[in-house]
């Protein structure tokens, strides 16, 4: 799981981002939230985490933001602010979830863990002759399980999370090995792999921007 945290308390966030990892959670933590549009364009995530009261503007107007850019995935709130009217006000603009500070750390990962079940409307889908579960990280022809890398099922859900859209390949980049110099010949080998059991024509190629999963 990834997940994008929004908080100026460098403490705070850095206290988060440690513990999280110990889930296996990876986060990509923005202290200044000016950040956010290149961020949001450049990598996927399976949840938001954002604070309300930020140095340069409000949590609720990034809410918004978000949302209004077509953004659908799940917002987590933490904030010091407790009144109704608060959380009213974060879900009305499409906050899904809402953590009052101070929270226990493992009560944040209990929360993250839900809310990224909600990306995924099905967790089973069909591609052809294949069965493809989403919960067991399985694809099935038939009764036979076909075996994909782990790097090649991080890239394969990606596709399958924007499926029918172009996905740049800086975004799959990013997603799959940020930080880490490497280049296009490596996204075209695991696209391969993934051609090896998909149905034919099931990728396209768009030489110069990324691939399709149709």
């Amino acid at each position: 799981m990834r997940i994008l945290l929004i908080e100026d308390d460098k403490v705070l966030g850095e206290t988060i981002k440690d513990y999280v990892a110990k889930e296996e959670i990876e986060t990509i933590w923005l202290w200044d939230e000016r950040e956010l549009p290149k961020i949001v364009k450049n990598f996927e995530f399976d949840v938001i985490v954002v604070d309300l009261i930020l140095r340069f503007t409000t949590g609720e107007k990034i809410i918004y933001a978000l949302r209004k850019s077509g953004i659908n995935t799940p917002i987590l709130v933490t904030t010091a602010k407790t009144s109704l009217k608060d959380k009213e006000t974060c879900f009305l603009k499409g906050a899904d979830d809402y953590l009052t500070k101070p929270f226990e750390l493992k009560e944040l990962v209990l929360r993250l863990k839900a809310l990224s079940k909600r990306k995924h409307l099905q967790s089973i889908i069909e591609i052809g002759d294949l069965t493809v579960n989403l919960d067991a990280k399985t694809i099935h022809r038939g009764s036979k399980e076909l075996k994909l890398s782990k790097t090649a099922w991080e890239l394969f859900s990606l596709l399958l999370k924007k499926r029918g859209e172009v996905v740049d390949t800086e975004t799959i980049l990013n997603y799959i090995w940020p930080n880490k110099d490497v280049g296009e010949e490596i996204v075209r080998a695991y696209i391969k792999e993934l051609r090896k059991i998909l149905p034919p024509d099931s990728i396209i190629t768009y030489p110069g921007r990324g691939y399709r999963l149709l």
